[in-house]
């Protein structure tokens, strides 16, 4: 099953690290990043773990919720969590999602046969309040995420929905945005940007960024 952006992420029940998790009921009206990991005791898995972890305060503001997900079971990810927390030098604060009878991984498509045929890829999912896929993310098993830049897009994606712009190449909160094509108005453009824009072309309108 292959997930594209705008799909209502697939809901299931599966153990975890805090016990059996309904997906949604767990996810309540947060937002939601489910990332999955090849398997644990490794070294890639284990900094992306451990750096996760020190972003609490990050997702905390943004109202996101984390949560991970390997084939291995909830023993060993109880044992990993221990190496996770010496090595990285933090406390492992949200649920890993044991995925044994690969359940969760068929509902994401997470095994890519041409990959390995029995681990889980390195893709991650930025979900949002209303259930929908807002961002999909596949890297190799050899190459960690750069977390940094998931909240660079989340920051973009709740600002976006709550203003009629759009974010350019590189953009990184408090940089100037751009007011969708599809607002013409002259009169709705001064109620929404007060400060004003410039035209670098009729199509390519930048302001300064509204509050999110």
């Amino acid at each position: 099953m292959s997930i594209r952006l705008g799909d209502v992420a697939p809901d299931f029940e599966q153990d975890s690290t805090i016990g059996r998790i309904r997906f949604h009921e767990w996810l309540g009206n947060s937002w939601g990043v489910l990332f999955s990991h090849p398997a644990d005791f490794t070294p890639v898995c284990t900094t992306e773990l451990g750096f996760t972890a020190k972003l609490r305060d990050e997702f905390t503001k943004r109202d996101v919720k984390a949560i991970a997900l390997s084939v291995d079971p909830v023993d060993s990810h109880v044992r990993w969590i221990d190496d996770i927390n010496e090595t990285q030098n933090t406390v492992v604060n949200f649920p890993i999602i044991a995925d044994a009878d690969r359940k969760v991984s068929e509902l994401y498509d997470l095994i890519h046969p041409n990959a390995n045929d029995t681990l889980t890829v390195r893709s991650l999912f930025v979900i949002d309040p209303n259930k929908k896929v807002r961002l999909t993310i596949t890297y190799p098993a050899s190459t960690g995420r750069n977390f940094n830049e998931i909240l660079r897009v989340i920051d973009s994606l709740q600002l976006t929905d709550n203003h009629k712009v759009a974010t350019p190449a590189n953009w990184q909160d408090g940089d100037e945005v751009v007011i969708v094509p599809s607002l013409k108005d002259e009169d709705e453009i001064k109620q929404r940007f007060p400060k004003g824009y410039r035209a670098v072309k009729p199509y390519l309108r930048l302001t300064p960024q509204p509050n999110r």
